[in-house]
């Protein structure tokens, strides 16, 4: 038996749209890191970009589930002593609702070059409204 790697040409990249409207973070996470990396897709390959674009429209209105809207913290690091900022779930949702999203996909991609290469491959946005009608995305239940 032959494994067969894809060639680049033989790789065929799609758009999908993603609701974030009423579904849970970690759910709605782990699917769109599926769809990013291939993993839905009979070609895949670990170390290959063999995945497809997601845009996530309604990132505000995303919800967690148990107490964590009020327990979760978002830590930045300045790299200075005492340089630690913590950020809280629910002020994080009203100033930047697309970074919940962006964050919680990143922590299940690969920490690699391929996986900063996936991540530019989902865009989010906090409104109904994005800017990639030209690529004709198809709606993805989730």
């Amino acid at each position: 038996m032959i494994t067969v790697t894809p060639k680049k040409d033989q790789i065929e990249q799609e758009w999908f749209v993603v609701d974030a409207t009423d579904q849970v973070l970690g759910r709605l996470s782990t699917k769109v890191a599926t769809i990013l990396r291939g993993k839905h897709k009979p070609i895949y390959t670990p170390h290959l970009d063999t995945g497809d674009f997601v845009i996530v429209i309604n990132a505000e209105k995303i919800h967690v589930t148990g107490s964590k809207d009020e327990q979760k913290l978002y830590d930045q690091y300045s790299g200075y002593p005492s340089g630690l900022t913590q950020v809280p779930y629910r002020r994080m949702l009203q100033r930047k609702p697309e970074e919940i999203i962006r964050r919680a996909v990143k922590g299940m991609l690969p920490k690699s070059a391929l996986g900063r290469k996936l991540l530019d491959k989902l865009k989010i946005y906090a409104g109904p409204e994005h800017k990639h009608d030209a690529q004709q995305p198809k709606p993805l239940e989730i």
